[in-house]
């Protein structure tokens, strides 16, 4: 996966029944990301909670999961 450039929140949503994968993370912010570059994408949001219309950035690729901080 070619790492994604940075994006604003097109929208978001707090996950508190994940998958059991993701059961140890609960509560995390799953956010769809309007990329600068085109296009949209699915990603956590890592650190404070992101909203719609926040500018956000990328922190790191988790098991080709992508991280997103707000800027």
């Amino acid at each position: 996966m070619k790492e994604p450039g940075p994006g604003v929140v097109y929208t978001e949503t707090v996950i508190y029944s994940p998958p059991q994968a993701y059961v140890n993370d609960v509560p995390y912010q799953l956010a769809i990301i309007e990329l600068d570059a085109g296009g949209r994408l699915t990603g956590r949001i890592d650190g404070d909670r992101a909203t719609i219309g926040d500018k956000v950035t990328l922190v790191e690729l988790r098991n080709e999961v992508p991280f997103f901080r707000k800027k």
